[in-house]
């Protein structure tokens, strides 16, 4: 009988390995698809004695862990309560390291997740203990052997709960082969909860095959966005090393504008009756104070008058167009009245000698911010 035991369980692991090896699943880690369960029932005798009459009550838990989707382990720890003149609460426990097939995916194949309801064919060897006391017994040890069914009802989305139903018999494997006059019926129900995987399911999902010359295309065209990538990257670099050139480039054209506009801006025209020379000195918008960078503008019109007291100077003040005409006027003529007060008061020329005039908006560059300007124009009369 036990030849027969072990070839039948050989037989249904064989076939377990082969369903197992026709595909490929996620989730198959050490740790992915344990689960635990808690189970209550009752165990009564199969021989000699009436059937429900003679059942006791028995809780346990089990720790099992599914394998392969066909073939699975568990261990599971019962104890029956007491019901003879014993003072002990249970008076009886098993230890059962068990084996599972479970038929639905055996036979019709797995789906990539569990069924409503699958059937397990259960077969297990474990360890017995009868307790007793107050002289009704001795404690007593046994092997055992276990055969039966879980009926397993998957529920939710997730699958991460089931509802069981386990019948089995238990056989006393004390010396003797299975006999029926030491054997007892197992009938629990339970409630198991599944641990979430690694692939973050509760359950193994089915992977998903890749042909060899599908595999060699995706790898090509991995390939070719890597290049593509590249290449992109490439012409970023060379776009950003072209706009850094243009930056610099632009910023020498600013320098370049603005010594320009700080340059003194000298016309000398000579006849046979006088001389005259233009200086430029240049405001910021809506100013009207005489920048230090201006200074040597109207420091060459003092040197010049100094060098020639026959001469006088005549400033023009101007605006740019932003603002109102009212003020662009006022603002003109304290441009000129403020290079003219710089040549009293700092140079000591000679108020007489200077006339200041406001003009409004000037028009004398084409760039408008260039107008904020008071023009000085010397004349000395009869200079060769």
């Amino acid at each position: 009988m036990r030849k027969k035991i072990a070839m039948v369980a050989a037989l249904f692991a064989a076939m377990a390995v082969s369903v197992n090896a026709q595909k490929a699943y996620e989730g198959t880690a050490f740790f992915d698809n344990w689960y635990i369960g808690l189970n209550g029932g009752g165990v009564t005798p199969l021989s000699h004695s009436a059937f429900w009459k003679n059942m006791r009550g028995a809780v346990g838990l089990e720790l099992g862990k599914q394998v392969t989707p066909v073939f699975g382990l568990s261990f599971q720890g019962l104890s029956a309560v007491n019901t003879s003149y014993s003072r002990t609460a249970f008076d009886a426990l098993t230890l059962t390291a068990n084996g599972k097939i479970n038929l639905n995916n055996l036979f019709g194949g797995y789906l990539g997740k569990p069924r409503l309801l699958e059937v397990e064919a259960v077969s297990g060897f474990g360890w017995g203990h009868d307790f007793m006391n107050s002289g009704y017994g001795k404690d007593d040890s046994y092997l055992t052997a276990r055969f039966g069914a879980s009926l397993n009802f998957n529920l939710g989305a997730e699958k991460a709960w089931s509802v069981n139903i386990k019948p089995a018999v238990v056989w006393r494997m004390d010396g003797t082969a299975l006999n029926v006059n030491r054997s007892a019926m197992e009938l629990l129900a339970g409630v198991t909860y599944h641990f979430r995987g690694s692939n973050g399911k509760h359950y193994m999902t089915i992977q998903r095959p890749y042909d060899a010359c599908e595999a060699e295309a995706l790898n090509k065209k991995v390939n070719a966005l890597r290049a593509e990538v590249e290449l992109k990257r490439e012409a970023l670099d060379n776009s950003a090393a072209r706009a850094n050139e243009l930056q610099d480039a632009l910023e020498k054209c600013r320098k370049e504008l603005s010594e320009c506009q700080n340059a003194p801006i000298e016309t000398i025209v000579k006849n046979s009756h006088t001389m005259s020379l233009e200086s430029v000195v240049t405001f910021r918008q809506g100013s009207t104070s005489v920048g230090s960078d201006q200074i040597p503008n109207v420091e060459r019109i003092a040197t010049y008058m100094k060098n020639h007291p026959g001469s006088t100077v005549s400033i023009k003040g101007y605006a740019s167009p932003e603002g109102s005409a009212e003020v662009n006027a006022r603002i003109a003529q304290q441009r000129a009245d403020a290079v003219k007060k710089i040549l009293v008061n700092r140079y000591k020329i000679s108020a007489s000698r200077i006339s200041a005039e406001g003009q409004g908006v000037g028009n004398m560059f084409s760039e408008a911010d260039w107008n904020r300007v008071s023009i000085a124009t010397l004349s000395d009369e009869g200079a060769e």
